[in-house]
């Protein structure tokens, strides 16, 4: 298969202006969308990428770890990467990022919520210890009893 690069990103798929695609999508390797999808997206691996050019749509769902995304989206967006919102981006949903970045101009009507990656951290509780008699609050507290 002869893979395509488009602003230095390798190109397997490529939906153009003039094509609809109508159902859910599973990909690997790089996905540029110039067309519209109504249905969910969804990469089949980590390293997958998606780039919606300035005329695409999605109407759907988007499970892409790595996108930019400089044309429309009503749905929710789903990036365990990098996420790029060009200055022309339009988003009606709720985005969930790892790593955001987003340009003057770029609009986002719904909530963003970050989900980094990694371990969370491990919390620990610790008794406080009891206050020591000759502290200046502890006499305080007992003033206050008599």
């Amino acid at each position: 298969m002869k893979k395509t690069r488009i602003r230095g990103a390798e190109v397997n798929t490529l939906v153009g202006v003039d094509t609809a695609v109508i159902g859910n999508v599973r990909f690997a390797g790089g996905l540029h969308l110039e067309g519209r999808i109504e249905g969910n997206i969804e990469a089949t691996d980590s390293e997958a990428r998606l780039d919606i050019s300035d005329e695409g749509c999605v109407i759907g769902e988007i499970h892409v770890d790595t996108m930019i995304v400089n044309g429309t989206v009503e749905g929710d967006i789903h990036s365990g990467g990098r996420l790029i919102l060009g200055d022309r981006a339009h988003v009606d949903g709720t985005v969930y990022y790892n790593v955001l970045e987003m340009a003057a101009g770029a609009a986002v009507n719904g909530k963003l919520v970050s989900r980094p990656q990694g371990e969370p951290l491990a919390l620990e509780h610790q008794k406080a210890q009891a206050a020591a008699v000759d502290s200046p609050r502890a006499g305080i507290a007992a003033d206050a009893k008599q």
